[in-house]
């Protein structure tokens, strides 16, 4: 009797240990996943966790709890062979585990298998109903197979119940870029604010949501009038847009020009910017600024602003308060940048905090971030190219954004080898990715903010682009990124350096005279190198060839003010059949877009060169090819069709098609 009471003494402390175990287990886990947590610690955790299970396991090797956990530590690895094994027998240890039913739910969505997904969710939420996980797995399982508008009212559930996890902030903005919007719809107007109201998401992605929202909206009343600045001031959806997106409509464009000439004429006659105006004045700044102040001025506009310059030159020579001339600076950023104008030496005396606070984000992109900008372009040799332009020629970054979008951090070399299926075990630890044009660099920051095994050099011929990209990667404190013209990237691949992924995002101009884009990728590529490409060609459009063969017609210069006229000629002409697939390009909308697509396209023989190149299947071989909508196509198929457009043979070329291939170097 007494050796059966110390044997279930001694049982009952196994138990314990074990569960002691299990929950530390747990905890490591926590942070292991934490944000906060470092990804040279999220490893170490992880092996910790293992540790333990270990001990677990080895005690009780059908441990239902541990063999969960352990699933998820193999999928967070990308260890999806172990993951899937250790997960089934967790749901024979416990066949009525909704969180396990859950896991495996959330492995065949790393496998790529949304149906059987959807499928296991659903019945981990018969298990559990009210579980939130099981919920947003079945709206993630729903997205992947493109049905957004059921996938948008999952997430919206998800946010209504306090599940405001970054994942469903991303998910919802994955699905509303897909809505179709008929109408006005209140309730999609209080999502398009939730999720512009989120500091941290791409609200640029945004774009074409918000903008087919507030069409509908202004649809019965776009003329200017006296309800004008009343309206649009108390709109919370319209000035969260104009704070942090774009809107790409040629209607809209007309109202924001209205609104902002409506405001400009009330404070001319009263004398005073309203505090009910305000807002709505530093949020047209703000816009007018991202778009590259690409809105039509009228006479009466100009002639205030002129008037307004010579009120600030003298008011500003002297000391002042910032208080006292808050409300003309204001003013006049709408109409250009603070950093441009003759008194701007004077602002640069205070810092950024000594504006009042609400004004702080105005001032930040009207001066402070332009200042520190133009002292990064300064150290290169293509800044003598801008010297020579007047200042409202000076080109703006493109596409403006300020957020990244929202993705797990893992190495890139494990992520390859489950989507590419192919070996980097000869890979340095440390991945080197030339992004070549990378615009404002957003997608070559995810590259480097996600991937936690790269390093990347950040490659365009627009310096604003360089500089508005190293600004926000030196914020958000990224030491694995370069941003370089085309010649310093050049050197820096001759002088013998080698990457082992080349990304073309776009190819320069046809004023670009350096060393052709097939030349540096062969020269910066080694074997088993990977190429992606994307088959686009930027301002290829008819109505693009048209303009160009316009300005060359008539020997006009490429300056900002061309720009403007041509843009005004299309805006007064919306309804012409040539013009509505320009009017629908994001582009357009902003200087920038409008300069690179009408002075500085990409240059088309290079494509098709490069292009040519890559239909070799001794140097090159095909891994992957997507369409448009991302889904996989056969890649024979494309790579006959590579073959025999490099032949001259009658065939559609794949350049324009807007495709994303994958080749990996043979030799």
């Amino acid at each position: 009797m007494q050796a059966q009471t110390q044997l279930e003494q001694v049982t009952r402390e196994q138990e314990a240990a074990m569960a002691r175990r299990l929950l530390q287990a747990n905890e490591l886990y926590r942070y292991a996943n934490s944000p906060d947590t470092k990804p040279a610690m999220r490893g170490h955790a992880r092996h910790q966790v293992r540790e333990a299970l270990d001990v677990v396991l080895g005690a009780q090797p059908e441990h239902p709890e541990a063999l969960n956990l352990l699933g998820r530590v193999a999928m967070d690895e990308g260890q999806l062979a172990e993951a899937g094994e250790v997960l089934e027998r967790a749901r024979v240890a416990a066949p009525d585990s909704g969180q396990v039913l859950a896991n495996l739910g959330y492995l065949a969505l790393m496998r790529e298998e949304p149906e059987q997904a959807e499928a296991l969710f659903d019945e981990a939420l018969t298990k559990d109903h009210q579980s939130a996980p099981s919920f947003a797995g079945k709206a993630h399982a729903l997205r992947q197979q493109q049905r957004f508008d059921q996938a948008y009212l999952h997430y919206r559930t998800l946010l209504d119940y306090g599940s405001a996890w970054d994942s469903v902030y991303a998910g919802m903005l994955e699905c509303a870029r897909h809505l179709e919007v008929h109408q006005a719809d209140s309730a999609l107007a209080q999502d398009a604010i939730r999720l512009l109201s989120h500091p941290g998401l791409p609200h640029q992605e945004l774009s074409r949501f918000v903008t087919r929202l507030l069409r509908q909206q202004y649809a019965q009343e776009m003329a200017p009038g006296d309800w004008l600045l009343d309206a649009v001031c108390a709109d919370e959806l319209l000035l969260l847009a104009l704070e942090t997106t774009l809107l790409a409509d040629a209607e809209l464009e007309k109202l924001i020009t209205h609104a902002r000439r409506t405001l400009l004429l009330e404070v001319r006659d009263t004398g005073e910017l309203y505090e009910s105006r305000q807002r709505l004045a530093m949020a047209l700044s703000r816009y007018a600024t991202r778009t590259g102040f690409a809105q039509v001025v009228s006479e009466e506009e100009d002639a205030f602003i002129r008037e307004l310059d010579a009120n600030l030159k003298v008011e500003l020579r002297d000391g002042f308060q910032p208080e006292e001339v808050a409300a003309g600076l204001i003013m006049r950023s709408l109409y250009g940048a603070l950093f441009h104008q003759s008194y701007a030496q004077h602002i640069g005396r205070l810092a950024l905090e000594d504006w009042p606070e609400g004004m702080q984000p105005l001032m930040a992109e009207t001066y402070y971030h332009k200042a520190d900008e133009e002292a990064y372009k300064q150290q290169f040799q293509e800044k003598q190219d801008e010297l020579a332009l007047a200042r409202a020629d000076l080109p703006h970054a493109w596409p403006c954004w300020h957020n990244l979008r929202i993705h797990h951090e893992q190495p890139l070399k494990q992520e390859l080898e489950q989507s590419l299926g192919i070996d980097t075990s000869a890979w340095p630890e440390t991945v080197r990715i030339l992004v070549i044009g990378a615009g404002s660099g957003q997608h070559a920051m995810e590259l480097a903010n996600y991937f936690t095994d790269v390093e990347v050099v950040a490659v365009d011929e627009n310096l604003a682009g360089l500089a508005h990209g190293n600004r926000l990667a030196q914020e958000k404190g990224l030491q694995n990124i370069v941003f370089w013209p085309y010649s310093l990237a050049t050197r820096f691949i001759q002088d013998g350096n080698r990457v082992q992924m080349v990304e073309i995002r776009q190819l320069p101009s046809e004023t670009h005279g350096g060393t052709p884009i097939k030349t540096l990728a062969q020269q910066a590529l080694g074997s088993g190198g990977l190429l992606h490409i994307h088959t686009g060609e930027h301002g290829a459009s008819r109505v693009d060839v048209a303009l160009r063969r316009m300005m060359e017609r008539h020997k006009l210069q490429p300056t900002t003010e061309t720009l403007r006229r041509l843009r005004r000629m299309i805006l007064n002409n919306p309804q012409h059949e040539a013009y509505q697939e320009l009017l629908s390009e994001p582009d357009f909308y902003a200087t920038a877009g409008c300069r690179k697509r009408w002075f500085f396209p990409e240059d088309g023989n290079q494509l098709h060169a490069l292009m040519e190149n890559l239909s070799s299947e001794v140097d090159w071989k095909l891994l992957r090819a997507r369409d448009t909508d991302g889904a996989n196509l056969a890649t024979a198929p494309v790579v006959k069709q590579l073959q025999a457009q490099a032949f001259g043979t009658g065939t559609q070329s794949l350049v324009g098609q807007g495709l994303s291939l994958y080749f990996q170097r043979r030799r």
